[in-house]
C-alpha cells in the first residue's frame, strides 16, 4: 500500500467511525475504488487506524468520564454482547460479511431508512427525547449492548445501530453519540486486540509499512477529533435526516454501480 492510499484511508476512517454512516462500508468501498488488494495487511490496517480514531474520544472525553465514573460499568455491560459476538463470528465477519457488497449495500439501505422512520415518530412526538446517559440503568446498557452487536455486519455502522437503539429509549440524539463515542473504546480496542491476536505470525512481514500505519493512524486522529466536535455541535439543532439521505444514496450507487 502506497503512503498516499494510507493518508486517503486515514482521512476516511476519522471522518466515518464516529458518524452513523458505517466507516467498515466506506474503507472497504475506497479500497475497492483505489486498487488496493484485500490482503492480510490491508485488513490489519483498516483495524489498526481505528485506534487512531480511539485516541481521539479518549483526548476529548477522559476528563469526562472520570467525573461521572458510573458510566464506566454500564460502558463495560454494553461492550459485552458485541465482544461475544465478534468472538464467535470472527471469521465470518472477516471472510465473508467484509467481502459481500449486495450484503454492505443493503446494510446501509436499511439503517437509512430506519432513520427516516425514527425522525418523522419524533417530529409527532410519538417518541420524545428526555433522556441523559448520566442516568441509565444497567438494563439498559445491556440492551443497547445488544443492539451494537448487529454492527458486525458492514454497513450498519457501529454508531449508528447505537444511535438508533437510544432515541428508541429516548435518549437525546446528542447523548446517543456520545455514548456511542464512549462505547467505541472498549469495542475497538477489543477488536484491534483480536486482530493483533489473529494476525501474530505475520506482523513481523509488516516492518517496512510501518509508515504507512503511523500516516494512517495519525490522519485518523486528528479528522476523528475535528468530526467529534462537528458532529456534537450539529445535533444540538439538527436531526439524523442528512444522514439518512447519504446513506440511501450510497447505496443505491453500490447496487447499480458495484453489482452490475
Amino acid at each position: 500500500m502506497s503512503l498516499l492510499n494510507g493518508l486517503i484511508l486515514g482521512v476516511i476512517e476519522g471522518i466515518t467511525e464516529f458518524l452513523p454512516i458505517s466507516s467498515t462500508a466506506h474503507l472497504i468501498i475506497a479500497a475497492r475504488l483505489l486498487h488496493i488488494e484485500q490482503t492480510q495487511f490491508q485488513k490489519f490496517f483498516e483495524v489498526f487506524i481505528q485506534s487512531g480514531a480511539i485516541l481521539a474520544v479518549l483526548f476529548l472525553y477522559t476528563s469526562y468520564v472520570l467525573k461521572h465514573r458510573s458510566l464506566l460499568k454500564k460502558i463495560f455491560i454494553s461492550f459485552l454482547p458485541t465482544a461475544v459476538v465478534g468472538l464467535i463470528l470472527y471469521e465470518i465477519i472477516k471472510n465473508v460479511f467484509f467481502e459481500s457488497f449486495s450484503l454492505i449495500s443493503f446494510s446501509l439501505l436499511f439503517i437509512g431508512v430506519i432513520f427516516f422512520f425514527l425522525e418523522y415518530a419524533i417530529s409527532r412526538d410519538h417518541i420524545k427525547l428526555k433522556r441523559h446517559i448520566e442516568h441509565m440503568s444497567l438494563k439498559d446498557a445491556l440492551v443497547i449492548g445488544l443492539i451494537q452487536s448487529l454492527a458486525v455486519v458492514p454497513g450498519v455502522s457501529r454508531a449508528g445501530i447505537v444511535m438508533i437503539g437510544m432515541i428508541l429509549l429516548q435518549y437525546k440524539r446528542e447523548e446517543s453519540a456520545m455514548y456511542s463515542f464512549l462505547l467505541a473504546v472498549p469495542t475497538i480496542i477489543a477488536a484491534s486486540a483480536l486482530d493483533l491476536y489473529k494476525s501474530r505470525d505475520l506482523l513481523a512481514g509488516y516492518g517496512q509499512n510501518v509508515l504507512v500505519l503511523a500516516i494512517g493512524f495519525f490522519t485518523a486522529f486528528v479528522t476523528a477529533t475535528i468530526t467529534i466536535k462537528w458532529f456534537m455541535k450539529y445535533l444540538q439543532n439538527h436531526s439524523l435526516s442528512v444522514f439518512a439521505f447519504y446513506r440511501i444514496a450510497l447505496a443505491i450507487i453500490l447496487f447499480t454501480y458495484f453489482l452490475r
